[in-house]
């Protein structure tokens, strides 16, 4: 398929920007929901600005809306696309393709149907593994890459043991039980409150709104999206090897490793330094691992020195 095939629908309902709640004032002035069909499936993306291409990767539990305190400021000097991940929100949930190379090819058809040669991105969370897949797999694509909130990629670096001290425990419990085959839903199924409720507040330095918590959890509460929520999971061997044979070549565009005080720190700076040849580390004050809603002016003070050379660059050569 492609996105010159037959129109598709607009993007309704509480996944998309006309039903979203508690956007920052002006929002629906700026972006839009629209679908694009690209490889193989339709994915459903944010778009709004002016400028250069930035592609913004959200994480697990969540959506594009994940980015939204922060898309505002990005949209004065970007053009800001943020997708739903294969699996999530309102793009498709297909059975397959949910490893960090195949989600990697899903950004790649997406710009590529935007009419994007070259762009930067920011990925958090999963949107970490799939980032770097992304720049590994495609550096003629990748200008700079912020990568945040995940202690570097599994497989390109050494893994916490399976026992560990329980506050990281407290943080790293879901993986293996994602990682399970049925039993996770049909657990969770009824009781996504608790399940994902109690993964939005461990992970917090600052609480989200119960309203917004409220929001990620009303999204996952069909058997698509749950499935969908646990995919990614369910390729973690296959991730770790695509990953050991990724960390053999080094990324050669710059890198910014994020992470919150109260949470990975200056980790995830550190664990791509042997990853890449120009990696820099930015750590948000006052934020736990939800950084950009939990601080977004401060997460705009670090991703708005790294990014300037990539909108200065695009800027001159417009003009």
């Amino acid at each position: 398929m492609s996105s010159s095939s037959a129109p598709s629908p607009t993007p309704e309902g509480p996944g998309s920007v006309s039903g979203a709640p508690n956007l920052p004032a002006g929002f629906t002035d700026t972006f839009t929901s629209r679908y694009i069909d690209a490889n193989g499936i339709r994915q459903h993306v944010v778009i709004g600005g002016d400028g250069p291409p930035l592609l913004l990767v959200h994480g697990w539990p969540q959506n594009w809306y994940a980015w939204r305190m922060v898309m505002p400021a990005l949209a004065r000097d970007f053009e800001v696309i943020a997708p739903d991940q294969r699996g999530t929100g309102l793009t498709d949930k297909p059975q397959d393709g949910y490893d960090p190379g195949a989600l990697a090819n899903d950004m790649v058809a997406l710009m590529d149907a935007l009419g994007h040669q070259r762009f930067a991105m920011v990925g958090t969370d999963t949107g970490l593994p799939i980032g770097y897949a992304l720049a590994a797999d495609h550096p003629d694509r990748i200008e700079r890459v912020a990568l945040a909130e995940v202690p570097g990629p599994p497989g390109a670096v050494p893994q916490p043991p399976f026992f560990v001290p329980e506050p990281l425990n407290n943080r790293l419990w879901h993986i293996a039980v994602n990682r399970l085959d049925d039993v996770n839903e049909q657990l969770v199924r009824g009781r996504e409150d608790i399940y994902f409720g109690y993964e939005f507040g461990i992970q917090a330095g600052k609480k989200l709104p119960d309203d917004v918590i409220n929001y990620y959890v009303g999204l996952l509460q069909n058997p698509d999206s749950l499935r969908g929520s646990f995919a990614f999971y369910r390729e973690w061997d296959t991730m770790m090897a695509q990953n050991e044979q990724r960390g053999k070549q080094p990324l050669t565009m710059p890198v910014l490793g994020i992470g919150g005080d109260a949470s990975n720190g200056a980790l995830v700076g550190d664990a791509f330094k042997p990853l890449g040849n120009d990696v820099r580390t930015a750590v948000i004050p006052g934020a736990g691992h939800w950084f950009a809603e939990e601080a977004p002016e401060e997460t705009l003070a670090a991703l708005t020195p790294f990014l300037a050379p990539y909108r200065d660059r695009a800027t001159a050569a417009a003009s």
